[in-house]
């Protein structure tokens, strides 16, 4: 079995850039070009077009945000276990943010940062794998992009329930010096993925999880209905119970907030 990749830290070679497009498409870049390697983290004070969840654009002012990418050999994981993966960021992210925001910090399903009831921040992963002998179907290497809002006091219409650190805290942070934080939050978290049993981090991640026990209304194609979060499985399928209990992937519902 390949070893696990314990002997780089994520984030101890950090590349910042005054402005980006995008950091994970900065990232991906590196990786075509043979420039990157495990634990490479890539940062932005600006980034003018960020990509989210569902297509949605993450676009950020000047030193707004942490706008992050992080360059992940996944062994000795599985591409059957990306759900692990997403986990174990979101926790780190959920670390980091909770240290400052405090309890009211949650881990939307898959792995949003909320507090209370509006969004924080994002976390985006994108996949490079393997196509031809011998690395077919190989999870090769992982692009964590996190953007977590920072400095916002105010924010564009179009978003429905933002939140900032500054609109919590009242206080004014330095994204750079809290991104280092950050890795290092998400580092610990690696290494205990890759060298413990997944269960630890998973049961985090449900104790973490927003909502949890409580009745929400999710929206599934043209049907609105409201459920009961109950949790999430194992392998990431979102758990509800309305007439039934019913599990969703990733895509197959969106949260009405």
């Amino acid at each position: 079995m390949p070893q696990p990749p314990i002997n780089k830290t994520l984030g101890i070679s950090f590349l910042e850039l005054q402005s980006v497009d995008s950091t994970n498409n900065y990232a991906r870049k590196l990786l075509h070009e043979g420039l990157a390697y495990h634990g490479l983290s890539v940062f932005a004070h600006e980034q003018v077009q960020g990509k989210g969840q569902r297509g949605k654009s993450w676009v950020s002012g000047k030193d707004e945000s942490i706008i992050l990418s992080i360059i992940i050999d996944p062994r000795p994981l599985q591409l059957t276990e990306q759900f692990r993966l997403s986990a174990c960021v979101a926790v780190g992210v959920h670390d980091f943010f909770s240290r400052y925001a405090g309890e009211k910090t949650k881990i939307k399903w898959p792995n949003d940062l909320y507090w209370q009831d509006r969004k924080a921040g994002g976390i985006l992963i994108e996949n490079v794998v393997g196509t031809g002998y011998p690395e077919k179907d190989r999870w090769q290497w992982a692009i964590a992009g996190i953007g977590i809002n920072i400095n916002q006091k105010r924010f564009v219409p179009e978003l429905k329930n933002p939140v900032s650190l500054h609109q919590i805290t009242g206080k004014t942070f330095d994204p750079f010096t809290l991104a280092k934080e950050l890795c290092n939050n998400l580092d610990k978290r690696f290494r205990q993925l890759i060298t413990e049993d997944f269960e630890n981090i998973f049961s985090t991640y449900l104790s973490c999880l927003y909502k949890k026990n409580e009745k929400v209304k999710l929206k599934k194609g043209k049907r609105i209905f409201e459920a009961v979060i109950l949790g999430v499985t194992p392998s990431g399928k979102l758990m509800a119970k309305h007439k039934q209990e019913e599990e969703f992937n990733f895509g197959e519902v969106e949260w009405i907030i």
